[in-house]
């Protein structure tokens, strides 16, 4: 804990499975998931799924990373 090493991605796709499942926006689910893999494509990654010549970043980091896609 407290170490910004967590990756926030499935928290993240949780809210768009929760907009898509529970208030029926589909819409906005796929925006989120399209954040999701924007932010991958353009190389970021957590530890837990590092690999070489990718963006080595926290969970902060990650989840701007999102945002920003969005």
């Amino acid at each position: 804990a407290g170490k910004d090493l967590a990756n926030p991605l499935a928290t993240i796709l949780s809210a768009a499975m929760m907009l898509r499942y529970t208030f029926s926006d589909e819409a906005n689910a796929v925006r989120i998931e399209n954040a999701v893999r924007k932010a991958l494509v353009q190389g970021y990654r957590t530890v837990d799924i590092y690999s070489d010549g990718c963006k080595k970043v926290g969970c902060a980091e990650m989840g701007s990373a999102v945002a920003e896609s969005l």
